[in-house]
């Protein structure tokens, strides 16, 4: 008989809120390890939520659980908490958390504007941008891997692919830092509300009115492009817009960030595979697919369950939150033989890193080209790159994995 959260006694020991330990954020996979071991359905005390941590389960989630779980304006106000209805409003309009046919009538639109040859057409100018940032530390000798290339990269493609001021950048990548936190953390923070309140107030008003500026003066943008895209005379109003310019903005911005910070890390704690890359550069795109599978810089998303269910000897009532860890599925070796070893040529390397399916993330194509022209060019132009010994903290974004800095020497 399959067991339900009511019948469990949970060993709170494997609770995801050890995520907020930073020994255990810098290092989860052996906690995600005893998951999927002892309790890969796991009902978590703390979190009120099931967390999934096998391969072929988080599939099933992405599959068949609904994405519609952010509260409206209306739930928020019913709970006192109508002071976070701008947030709501935002992304309640947001493919991320949409189930079709809406999120099918979304994504359909947003394709005509966010196509493969637009982002190819950028290959040649992201390592330009690549080029100078690297001119610009050289000389230095060392370097804040994310400070001077992982945040600013991603941020400068984004505003130009946008077709806002570039010079904006860092205005936008404050936002989405900020934004990034309600994605990627289980608990609200009263702390941070009024920052996070702000910063989508700030970015709500600076779309709507690059939109409307663009009505009057189209440029190749995305913001252009999403705002003209038409499909069988439907269109997105301007709050559609704005709202899936900002996710897919986060979505890029801290998906490539993490994906140049993680990845690079991990090759300096490898140093056979380091070497391995730098005799065969050809292995890049191999490699990146493996640094997304051995580091994911999104490491879990929730879901709902659509109606009463069975999964992995457990029964999940219609409605439940259902944390699905991608960084655990990544780890499965159920799926991935030897899973805790870097393997840069891994074959058959499906990961789950982008997501799966009708939500597999909308800009995997523009950070796997950032991130291989990243590599690529730091380890051709500075052979003797190493890692600076000092201690690495990890960013207090317990879904977004990434690090605050990583400091080494060129």
């Amino acid at each position: 008989m399959a067991a339900t959260a009511a019948s469990q006694r949970p060993d709170s020991s494997l609770s995801l809120y050890h995520l907020l330990d930073p020994e255990v954020l810098a290092n989860p996979y052996p906690l995600y390890h005893r998951l999927r071991s002892s309790a890969p359905v796991y009902w978590d005390p703390y979190l009120h939520a099931w967390v999934v941590t096998r391969y072929a389960d988080v599939v099933y989630v992405f599959q068949h659980f609904l994405a519609a779980r952010t509260p409206s304006p209306e739930h928020l106000a019913a709970m006192d908490m109508a002071s976070l209805s701008p947030i709501a409003q935002v992304m309640v309009r947001q493919m991320l958390f949409l189930d079709p046919p809406d999120h099918t009538r979304v994504r359909t639109l947003a394709a005509r504007a966010f196509t493969p040859r637009r982002v190819e057409v950028l290959r040649g100018h992201i390592q330009e941008i690549t080029n100078r940032l690297l001119d610009e530390v050289a000389e230095k000798g060392r370097m804040d891997v994310i400070g001077e290339l992982g945040a600013p990269l991603p941020a400068i493609v984004t505003t130009e692919m946008l077709g806002v001021p570039s010079r904006d950048w860092e205005k936008l990548k404050n936002w989405s830092t900020d934004f990034a936190e309600m994605l990627g953390n289980f608990q609200h923070n009263p702390g941070r509300a009024a920052r996070v309140l702000r910063s989508v107030e700030e970015m709500t008003a600076y779309f709507l009115e690059a939109v409307r500026r663009q009505a009057e003066e189209p440029t190749e943008g995305l913001v252009n492009a999403l705002a003209s895209a038409e499909v069988d005379g439907d269109r997105f109003s301007e709050e559609e817009v704005v709202a899936n310019i900002i996710v897919t903005m986060v979505g890029g911005l801290e998906t490539t960030t993490n994906l140049i910070g993680n990845g690079l890390l991990s090759l300096l704690r490898n140093p056979a595979e380091l070497e391995r890359l730098r005799r065969d550069p050809e292995l890049i795109p191999s490699a990146v697919e493996e640094m997304l599978r051995y580091e994911s810089p999104s490491q879990h998303t929730a879901r709902l369950a659509p109606q009463d269910l069975e999964l992995g000897g457990q029964r999940i009532r219609e409605r439940q939150a259902v944390i699905a860890v991608m960084g655990a599925a990544n780890r499965d070796p159920a799926r991935f033989p030897e899973p805790d070893r870097l393997d840069l040529g891994r074959q058959d390397n499906r990961h789950l890193a982008f997501g799966w399916a009708g939500h597999f993330c909308f800009g995997a194509p523009l950070a796997r080209i950032e991130g291989q022209i990243a590599f690529r060019t730091l380890l051709r132009r500075f052979p003797g790159l190493r890692l600076e010994p000092q201690p690495l903290a990890w960013r207090e974004n317990l879904g977004l994995r990434g690090l605050k800095a990583l400091p080494v020497s060129l």
